[in-house]
């Protein structure tokens, strides 16, 4: 599944990229010559790729779209997972700064755990390219590429709204009062984006907490109660076993949770599962990344909603930096001043993602070629 989906996004970047040169659009648009660490052909560059883990099919998706994309190119690729190890992760690009990678893309396990690689990176005039999280506390972040993620966790919360009633799925009011009963879960804290997800959640549900349309039964509301340590399945599943034997007894029943991941929606599932919620009862949950066993559950009418972050395109603009920069020039950021990661503001290239309902799946996943019909029957990539 994953060559067939990035075959033709591969064959066709050379082009994409020639173009955002040409129009000025994309991260790659830049024409400066005061940045880059390399020069001659593609064949004699190589791109370091630091992916965090092969555990969700979101990252081995991106892995393949970047590494499929470079090689088009003409590049060398040193593709390497950490399986959510903060260690291997270190030594991984440790390695490749030895071995003279000529740029690296690096989506972190731990933002703040890269230091020291990051400073090696950059005495090596080796350029650093941040891949939708962002790494912080360091000066050698050259660039970031990341979809709005605030607005993601605008989406989040307005398809929470919206399963529920409370707004239509073209943002006008709906016909439900409520209360309803909600339930909250965020990322991981050592994720840079979980809190921008959560904020985002947060500032569009509050209005409704405060006017007692929405309930959170639990009273659990802080980011720091409610993130979820490297998005888990499994923890998010003792903990919304936990809120249902601690909080709702009897009649209580849960209408909503927002959750900011896939795996974790599908672990509060299964913990709903186990309490006894089923069809109707089901109450609605939100994700991200359109996984697509998420994809299934919404196509059946468990998962209300996910967030669907088009990975070709995150990858296309990751692929458009490095190359920029292996060329000598600056890529072209379209966000300079939303990303501060404690040393400096990092120029970012931001995309826009959109919410994926029961009835958009074929228009958004299966007729932009992300996912055939059969896979979304199946379940399974």
């Amino acid at each position: 599944m994953i060559s067939r989906k990035f075959a033709a996004i591969a064959a066709g970047l050379t082009l994409t990229l020639g173009l955002a040169a040409c129009g000025g659009e994309g991260a790659g648009s830049g024409d400066d010559n005061n940045g880059g660490a390399a020069n001659g052909e593609p064949s004699d560059l190589t791109v370091g790729v630091a992916m965090p883990t092969q555990t969700s099919e979101r990252w081995i998706a991106d892995g393949a779209a970047v590494e499929d994309s470079l090689k088009e190119l003409g590049y060398n690729v040193d593709l390497q997972f950490a399986n959510d190890q903060i260690p291997t992760q270190q030594q991984q690009i440790d390695q490749m700064v030895t071995q003279g990678v000529d740029a690296l893309i690096i989506a972190s396990i731990d933002g703040t755990a890269l230091s020291t690689q990051l400073d090696a990176a950059g005495a090596a005039g080796i350029p650093v390219i941040a891949y939708d999280r962002l790494i912080n506390g360091n000066e050698n972040v050259d660039f970031y590429v990341t979809f709005d993620n605030e607005n993601v966790g605008v989406q989040q919360a307005t398809s929470l709204l919206v399963g529920l009633g409370i707004l239509n799925a073209d943002g006008s009011e709906g016909d439900a009062e409520g209360p309803f009963n909600v339930e909250l879960f965020a990322g991981s804290p050592d994720d840079n984006n979980a809190t921008f997800f959560f904020n985002g959640a947060m500032k569009t549900l509050e209005p409704y907490i405060e006017d007692g349309t929405l309930v959170v039964k639990s009273g659990q509301t802080d980011f720091g109660t409610v993130a979820t340590q490297r998005w888990s399945q499994e923890e998010a599943q003792k903990r919304m076993e936990n809120l249902l034997t601690s909080t709702y007894q009897g009649s209580d029943k849960v209408d909503g949770v927002l959750s900011p991941f896939d795996g974790i929606s599908r672990g509060i599932i299964s913990a709903l599962e186990g309490a006894g919620y089923s069809g109707d009862d089901m109450p609605i949950i939100t994700g991200q990344d359109a996984e697509i066993a998420s994809v299934k559950l919404i196509n059946d009418g468990v998962q209300f909603s996910t967030i669907f972050k088009d990975t070709r395109k995150l990858a296309d603009q990751a692929v458009s930096a490095a190359q920029t920069y292996l060329e000598g020039g600056t890529p072209e950021p379209n966000d300079t001043d939303s990303y501060n990661n404690g040393v400096k503001n990092v120029p970012s290239f931001l995309l826009e993602s959109d919410i994926v309902y029961k009835d958009n799946i074929t228009s958004l996943l299966v007729d932009s070629g992300y996912y055939t019909q059969e896979q979304v029957d199946s379940g399974q990539a």
